[in-house]
């Protein structure tokens, strides 16, 4: 069955053309909400919840773009409510950025896994504009309107972020050439 008889079951509410929709996406969807959350836990609460806003708003979806990423939209957008619901832990006042911090990466000394390991633990505030600006390319205009924050808070969060990430890399370093 192709993806557009499994879209117009999941319409007519198919319990089992759900569960090949889930089955066909879920592993993508998961390393996308794992990017956007604390944890696994929080992750899988992350992944849950967009399939269920999924399913439910599936009639939405008009056919037009892929359908994953209509489903990828749904997944960012869960993570960022879920934040959102949350009270800021970390008051950033709006700075005026005047460079970007670039950060040395050099795969041999640091893998993948470290890195993302280093981006989940970083203050929510901050990770999710990393990600959102980094990551998936969207504009600072468009973060702080996701975010209901301003251009420049964005911009600011995105700059400590990379500080933090700069910082953990060179003690990761340090480690293993100390090892």
């Amino acid at each position: 069955m192709n993806i557009q008889e499994l879209i117009k079951k999941c319409k007519e509410n198919n319990l089992q053309a759900q569960s090949q929709v889930y089955q066909l996406y879920a592993g993508k969807l998961f390393a996308l909400s794992l990017k956007y959350s604390r944890n696994q836990h929080d992750a899988e609460d992350v992944l849950q919840d967009s399939f269920l806003t999924a399913f439910a708003k599936i009639h939405q979806y008009k056919s037009k773009g892929s359908f994953e990423g209509w489903l990828k939209r749904i997944v960012i957008n869960t993570a960022l409510q879920k934040y959102r619901k949350e009270p800021a832990l970390y008051l950033v006042k709006d700075e005026i950025i005047s460079e970007e911090e670039e950060v040395d990466f050099n795969e041999s000394a640091i893998g993948v896994n470290d890195l993302l390991a280093m981006i989940q633990v970083l203050p929510d505030r901050y990770r999710l504009v990393f990600n959102l600006y980094v990551l998936d390319s969207f504009s600072h205009k468009e973060i702080a309107e996701m975010l209901h924050i301003s251009v420049g808070t964005s911009k600011s969060n995105l700059s400590r972020a990379k500080q933090i990430l700069k910082k953990a890399i060179e003690n990761r370093r340090e480690k293993l050439e100390k090892a």
